[in-house]
Protein backbone atom coordinates (compact mmCIF):
# COMPACT_ATOMS: atom_id res chain seq x y z
CA UNK A 1 0.00 0.00 0.00
CA UNK A 2 0.84 3.56 -0.32
CA UNK A 3 -0.24 7.59 -0.30
CA UNK A 4 -1.81 9.31 -2.42
CA UNK A 5 1.51 10.66 -3.70
CA UNK A 6 3.13 7.52 -3.75
CA UNK A 7 5.85 8.59 -1.46
CA UNK A 8 5.10 5.63 1.26
CA UNK A 9 5.47 1.90 0.37
CA UNK A 10 3.69 -0.11 3.03
CA UNK A 11 4.43 -4.17 3.31
CA UNK A 12 1.75 -5.89 5.59
CA UNK A 13 -0.05 -9.37 5.53
CA UNK A 14 -3.70 -9.85 6.03
CA UNK A 15 -5.94 -13.19 5.77
CA UNK A 16 -9.40 -10.40 4.52
CA UNK A 17 -7.95 -7.89 2.40
CA UNK A 18 -10.99 -6.76 2.11
CA UNK A 19 -11.60 -5.54 5.30
CA UNK A 20 -7.65 -4.80 5.90
CA UNK A 21 -7.96 -2.26 2.70
CA UNK A 22 -11.28 -0.58 4.33
CA UNK A 23 -9.55 -0.25 7.73
CA UNK A 24 -6.70 1.77 6.28
CA UNK A 25 -9.35 3.91 4.21
CA UNK A 26 -11.08 4.64 7.31
CA UNK A 27 -8.17 5.87 9.21
CA UNK A 28 -9.55 2.55 11.71
CA UNK A 29 -5.70 1.29 12.40
CA UNK A 30 -3.24 3.67 14.41
CA UNK A 31 0.39 3.62 13.73
CA UNK A 32 2.36 3.93 10.56
CA UNK A 33 -0.51 3.90 8.19
CA UNK A 34 -2.59 6.37 9.55
CA UNK A 35 -0.12 8.81 10.32
CA UNK A 36 1.21 8.62 6.55
CA UNK A 37 -2.38 8.21 5.29
CA UNK A 38 -1.71 4.75 3.67
CA UNK A 39 -4.66 4.17 2.17
CA UNK A 40 -4.06 2.82 -1.54
CA UNK A 41 -3.88 -0.88 -2.47
CA UNK A 42 -1.15 -0.72 -5.43
CA UNK A 43 0.26 -4.53 -4.91
CA UNK A 44 -0.86 -7.71 -3.25
CA UNK A 45 -0.32 -11.26 -3.57
CA UNK A 46 -2.21 -14.21 -2.44
CA UNK A 47 -0.24 -17.17 -0.80
CA UNK A 48 -1.75 -20.76 0.21
CA UNK A 49 -0.56 -20.48 3.33
CA UNK A 50 0.19 -17.53 6.53
CA UNK A 51 3.56 -19.10 6.92
CA UNK A 52 4.75 -18.86 3.09
CA UNK A 53 2.97 -14.89 3.52
CA UNK A 54 4.66 -14.19 6.55
CA UNK A 55 8.14 -15.18 4.56
CA UNK A 56 7.39 -13.01 2.15
CA UNK A 57 6.78 -10.29 3.61
CA UNK A 58 9.90 -10.31 5.61
CA UNK A 59 11.61 -10.91 2.64
CA UNK A 60 9.94 -7.55 0.53
CA UNK A 61 10.12 -5.65 4.08
CA UNK A 62 14.32 -6.17 3.92
CA UNK A 63 14.34 -5.06 0.03
CA UNK A 64 15.50 -1.28 -0.95
CA UNK A 65 13.00 1.17 -2.35
CA UNK A 66 13.54 0.77 -5.70
CA UNK A 67 13.20 -3.33 -5.72
CA UNK A 68 9.70 -2.56 -4.27
CA UNK A 69 9.24 0.10 -6.77
CA UNK A 70 9.76 -2.69 -9.59
CA UNK A 71 7.65 -5.23 -8.07
CA UNK A 72 4.60 -2.83 -7.81
CA UNK A 73 5.17 -1.39 -11.40
CA UNK A 74 6.10 -5.14 -12.74
CA UNK A 75 1.90 -5.79 -12.28
CA UNK A 76 0.61 -1.84 -11.82
CA UNK A 77 2.66 0.62 -13.72
CA UNK A 78 0.59 3.46 -12.99
CA UNK A 79 -0.26 2.63 -9.37
CA UNK A 80 -3.98 2.82 -9.46
CA UNK A 81 -6.04 1.74 -6.37
CA UNK A 82 -6.56 -2.01 -6.68
CA UNK A 83 -8.73 -1.98 -3.95
CA UNK A 84 -11.85 -3.56 -4.08
CA UNK A 85 -14.53 -0.67 -2.47
CA UNK A 86 -16.76 0.03 -5.19
CA UNK A 87 -15.86 3.54 -4.80
CA UNK A 88 -12.29 3.04 -5.74
CA UNK A 89 -10.85 2.51 -9.23
CA UNK A 90 -9.90 -0.85 -9.67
Amino acid sequence: MTNQRNTVIYTGITSNIEKRVYEHKMKMIPGFTQKYNVDKLVYYEEFPDPEAAISAEKKIKGWTRKKKINLIESLNLNWNDLSFNDDQQK
